[in-house]
């Protein structure tokens, strides 16, 4: 990126890696530095939370709050009815509107961790778009609105064209989604001024068809910004792990999974993701990023409490760490250990270790797992265990326990919430 920014929000954009593309850097910038912007990245409620693909915008609007701007968060409710096929194999199953309200509610527990909402002029604000798709008249919509697009530009698209080369269906419902998602920027620009829409890069297209129907419909001049898709180094999609979806809401993954996540970020990942996901000063996030060796899990522990911090709370990530250390550093192994995640249902009145080892896959039968125990080759939490009978039960597992079959294989048993 040779651009020079003026401001300090594309400064920020830039030198911390968030940015893939802009629509008009300079005058983007020059609005930025003449007052106060109000931005907006849209979210579609198919969730009670968002996960954490979905932090990198949402530090993008932390970040424009936090240099004097206004964050608009859109909730979807109205294009979740639709679903947006960006790149995806299939349609999206059809939520409720009672489904999307909950879904809503959750993500909205989830920005107030990130951002002030308030009255003030650089307050965030959650929006809902069905306030204004709900009340569409089709044929008005299709005569004001639909007028303006081109189909030919419209199946250019790669998101479009990527599902016709692999000659899967695409329906009606949702190719409508990209005007939809247009129509969004023309309101919210009609009615809270919004200069700056943001989104993944593969949401250009629609951005781009966004700042298009705004100029013709109302000749007002508005700008679109690009993040890069995020992949770890190893090509994996961010925001999954082998046992799921990351999300950011502590009742769907527990904070100290969550710090956890983290901790177990790969050695080259590292200087990146504390520019992303952090606050820290640029020149904190090389250093960390450029240690080597054991040194680098130093680096991993901090990007783990800098992120539960934000997400979850400075208790959160305190109480994660020393989960971590009690668990793992007295035994001396490493923390990237198969999981094995209980709810309170599965734990019922108690649950035996003989059963917590076979379903660790520490042992391939009940049989094997008692045979272990008697011959002082199972420990739990790096005691031996003796009594093949020993029931736990869910006050035992408020803390995750480590168990282990002999010096080299072992494995973390957790409650979620």
């Amino acid at each position: 990126m040779t651009y020079h920014a003026k401001s300090d929000f594309m400064r920020v954009m830039i030198e911390r890696g968030f940015l893939a593309d802009c629509t008009d850097y300079q005058a983007l910038d020059e609005a930025l530095v003449k007052g106060v912007v109000p931005a907006y990245i849209g979210f579609d409620a198919t969730a009670k939370s968002l996960h954490v693909g979905s932090l990198i915008q949402i530090m993008m609007l932390r970040w424009l709050q936090k240099t004097g701007h206004k964050p608009i968060v859109l909730m979807g409710g109205g294009t979740t009815k639709v679903g947006d096929p960006s790149f995806r194999a299939d349609e999206r199953p059809l939520l409720t509107p009672a489904e999307i309200d909950a879904n809503i509610a959750g993500i909205k527990a989830v920005f107030t961790k990130y951002v002030s909402f308030g009255d003030t002029p650089t307050d965030a604000i959650m929006v809902n778009n069905a306030e204004w798709l709900d009340a569409l008249n089709y044929l008005d919509f299709l005569r004001d609105i639909g007028r303006h697009f081109s189909v030919n530009r419209m199946l250019s698209f790669e998101s479009v064209k990527s599902r016709l080369d692999r000659e899967q269906s695409l329906s009606f419902l949702e190719f409508n989604y990209m005007i939809l998602q247009a129509y969004d920027f023309l309101e919210l620009n009609r009615r809270y001024g919004c200069l700056l829409q943001m989104g993944g890069s593969d949401q250009w297209g629609n951005i781009v068809n966004g700042i298009d129907l705004t100029r013709r419909v109302l000749d007002n001049e508005i700008y679109g910004l690009t993040s890069p898709l995020l992949t770890t180094s190893d090509g994996k999609k961010m925001g999954k792990s082998q046992d799921g979806a990351v999300w950011l809401n502590p009742e769907m993954r527990s904070p100290y999974e969550f710090w956890q996540f983290w901790r177990n970020t790969t050695d080259a990942d590292v200087g990146r993701f504390l520019k992303l996901y952090t606050e820290l000063p640029i020149e904190e996030c090389e250093r960390l990023g450029s240690l080597e060796g054991s040194d680098i899990n130093a680096a991993k522990i901090r990007l783990a409490n800098e992120v539960t911090t934000l997400a979850h709370g400075a208790d959160a990530a305190k109480a994660a760490e020393a989960t971590a250390h009690e668990v793992f550093e007295k035994g001396g192994v490493g923390d990237d250990l198969p999981t094995l995640d209980l709810t309170a249902a599965d734990i019922g009145d108690g649950i035996s270790v003989v059963q917590l080892i076979v379903r660790s896959g520490l042992a391939k039968s009940g049989k094997e797992a008692k045979r272990l125990i008697m011959e002082s080759g199972a420990k739990m939490n790096d005691d031996p265990l003796t009594d093949a009978g020993l029931i736990l039960t869910t006050s035992d597992l408020i803390n995750p326990i480590k168990l282990s079959a002999g010096k080299k294989r072992h494995a973390l048993v957790t409650l979620k919430a």
